[in-house]
């Protein structure tokens, strides 16, 4: 195999009971799905492919001696790679050299994928007994029954390092500010500020619609706080946009004595469930709420829907917006009808994305009376409202 074929110093060390304190545990996935534990109870902890082993995998690949859990400070793990042939993966990244693991990291030995816990937090998982040997998959793709970064998402649910920015909305001619746009981000020093991430994170885990209402209400309070009166627009993840949950959690807003003009963005892909779509409609009305379709032009809504239920908002996509002095007069001519009629519905048309004065003035001409874009203002942070 490697290096590993030889018992290092480490790997041939007696074990010892684990120190006093935090008792930790890898998190397996068995071959018919269920997650198992397998406690660290003594150190030196040895994973491989040797019948020997404190953890003995038996995989295509598998080194004899693969990795070893040592005892490093203030009661954290060590773990270091054997110099096995397929390596070992800290959080998707291959060890070049020891680290101390946390609460979490997701630890791969070759293709063998483990979450690490602290005993305690094991409710619904099998602890394994005296036989210690489990079934390892094979394939050259490390395996992704696990998350990086889990515990730092939940956190961010749960308000550390929620963030935002706002971006202006304006008149199309006067140029006066209309509106605000909520945008969520995250300082959380583990975890990506960018939303596009966050969400992919989320994703994996099944939260997204968490990590919505999360951006959401914290920046409905903020901007509340900060600029009070302000109309202000809100995303929505599709997920949520007919969860009672969510118009549970809007009818809540208005008792905290929250002075906003709240406006919900609702994606287009929502306008094709018509009934639906009314039912939501009517409720927001009630809670005197007014809403927007969003990306309007990306997918496949056609104006009969529309139609059906009218929104106060149309927000044209970017990709509809882009360029549009430079593109082709029959372009030009299909956005202007598409204006026209939207404006016939009722709802006042919104061109987003809007980078250039040019694209600003042919938006003006088309008859767009709201502009959103770098060329009226880029996301500030929600602190910036404090000067204004």
């Amino acid at each position: 195999m490697g290096a590993n074929e030889a018992m290092g110093p480490a790997a041939g060390a007696a074990p010892s009971p684990a120190p006093p304190g935090r008792r930790w545990f890898l998190e397996g996935v068995a071959a018919d799905g269920s997650h198992t534990v397998h406690e660290i109870a003594v150190l030196p902890y040895r994973i491989g492919r040797d019948a020997g082993n404190e953890l003995a995998l038996q995989a295509p690949g598998m080194s004899r001696q693969h990795a070893v859990l040592t005892a490093g400070d203030d009661g954290r793990l060590l773990l270091t790679d054997l110099g096995s042939t397929n390596g070992s993966y800290v959080n998707r990244v291959r060890l070049a050299a020891a680290r101390v693991l946390e609460e979490n990291d997701v630890v791969h030995f070759g293709n063998a994928e483990f979450r690490l816990g602290l005993l305690g937090e094991t409710t619904g998982l099998t602890t394994s007994g005296g036989d210690r040997t489990m079934i390892a998959p094979a394939g050259a793709v490390l395996s992704g029954h696990f998350v990086p970064h889990e515990k730092q998402l939940r956190e961010l649910l749960s308000g550390t390092g929620l963030g935002g920015a706002v971006q202006p909305i304006v008149r199309a001619r006067g140029g006066e500010l209309f509106a605000l746009e909520l945008l969520g981000r995250s300082s959380h020093p583990e975890l990506p500020a960018s939303p596009v991430h966050l969400f992919a994170l989320a994703a994996r885990m099944g939260r997204e619609a968490e990590l919505s209402t999360a951006f959401r209400e914290h920046g409905v309070r903020t901007v509340a706080r900060l600029a009070p009166g302000s109309t202000l627009f809100v995303n929505t993840h599709p997920q949520e946009t007919f969860d009672p949950a969510f118009l549970e959690a809007l009818s809540k807003l208005p008792h905290e004595g929250l002075d906003v003009d709240l406006v919900i963005e609702v994606h287009e892909t929502a306008v094709m469930e018509v009934e639906r779509m009314r039912e939501l409609a009517a409720r927001l009305a009630e809670l005197k709420i007014r809403f927007a379709y969003d990306d309007f032009g990306a997918g496949q809504a056609r104006l009969n829907e529309l139609a059906e239920v009218p929104a106060h908002f149309v927000k044209f996509d970017f990709g509809l917006v882009h360029g549009l002095n430079e593109a082709s007069v029959a372009k030009q001519k299909l956005v202007a009808d598409l204006v026209r009629m939207v404006k016939e519905l009722g709802s006042m048309a919104l061109a987003e994305g809007v980078e250039t004065e040019a694209e600003a003035e042919v938006c003006r001409q088309m008859g767009f009376d709201l502009l959103q874009g770098y060329l009226t203002g880029r996301p500030q942070p929600l602190d910036s409202l404090k000067t204004k």
